[in-house]
């Protein structure tokens, strides 16, 4: 039995090694954007169901359309972050 410390690296292909906290901060930026997509379906569902099959009052149907409008609100400002994010890392590799 050979112990850690005399087994040899694996062999590299002349690229440096990745940084991980970069990479693992990148993967939590696509899970990030995932949430916000998410929480924004849901609201523009929820105002689409106000809206379309709860027409009882007004005020029903003027919060379905303020949920609509904050759903899209909120996948914007995801796509921003997103964007914003991913350019200050992309940065970071090459810089």
């Amino acid at each position: 039995m050979s112990s850690q410390s005399e087994q040899s690296p694996p062999p590299t292909s002349g690229q440096p090694a990745p940084n991980l906290a970069l990479v693992r901060t990148d993967l939590a930026n696509e899970r990030t954007l995932l949430a916000y997509g998410r929480s924004a379906l849901m609201l523009v569902a929820t105002g689409v169901s106000l809206v379309e099959f709860l027409d009882v009052s007004f005020s029903f149907v003027l919060m379905g359309w303020g949920l609509i409008a904050a759903g899209a609100i909120v996948g914007v400002i995801g796509m921003y972050r997103f964007a914003s994010l991913k350019r200050r890392l992309n940065a970071v590799r090459e810089g």
